[in-house]
């Protein structure tokens, strides 16, 4: 059954919304969306998490162009995953960014499924995460967050959520730099791997100390 955008609040209000943001732009940027249409050529990379609470260009203050982004479910960068893959190759080798960050955030409700399926260190069966069998998707996506989060031992006063996507955001910092693509980059020019955590609750976004570069 064919339905229209308009029979639904939500999305009239976004259309509505998107009508007046391009009247305003186009109104104190005269040229910016002809400016937009020529290309792009972004200078960061944002590797995040699909949670709608980090809008990486809202956050940081940006416009359309500034960012390139990958967002998925606990921002995760798989070196099986071939859509992460193809997203840095296009991003570094074609599109020229000199800076690839993964970026990770407070109160992560991924980080959170994650550690209410871990299995405790002791126990010989994975759990999955609550109310998906084991072969969902989003097992399989989490799957490896799932072992990460059984290693995690928060001392008093420390939210083992936040340990757990800052140990996340580390490792995917280290699976940037395993990449064919940043070794064949690294021999050419100079770019950086960053790993940051955006804090839900102040808006504030906290760089983790992991950057890396070229040898």
């Amino acid at each position: 059954m064919a339905v229209s955008a308009a029979q639904f609040p939500v999305l009239s209000r976004l259309l509505s919304s998107n009508s007046q943001w391009a009247e305003d732009v186009a109104r104190a940027e005269p040229g910016f969306f002809e400016a937009c249409a020529k290309g792009q050529a972004p200078k960061v990379l944002w590797i995040g998490c699909a949670d709608s609470r980090v809008p990486e260009s809202v956050v940081t203050a940006c416009k359309p162009g500034e960012i390139f982004v990958h967002r998925n479910i606990a921002n995760q960068f798989h070196l099986d995953d071939d859509n992460v893959q193809s997203v840095l190759c296009y991003a570094v080798a074609h599109l020229g960014v000199e800076h690839v960050i993964i970026v990770g955030h407070t109160k992560c409700g991924g980080a959170a499924a994650c550690l209410g399926a871990s299995p405790h260190p002791s126990s010989p069966t994975p759990l999955a995460v609550p109310s998906h069998g084991p072969s969902a998707p989003i097992n399989k996506w989490l799957a490896p967050l799932v072992d990460m989060a059984s290693t995690i031992t928060p001392k008093p006063g420390q939210d083992a959520g936040t340990l757990l996507v800052e140990a996340s955001v580390k490792r995917g910092v280290e699976n940037v730099c395993k990449t064919e693509t940043m070794r064949e980059e690294w021999a050419k020019r100079k770019v950086y791997v960053h790993g940051w955590v955006y804090e839900v609750e102040s808006g504030r976004v906290r760089d983790l100390g992991v950057s890396r570069g070229p040898q």
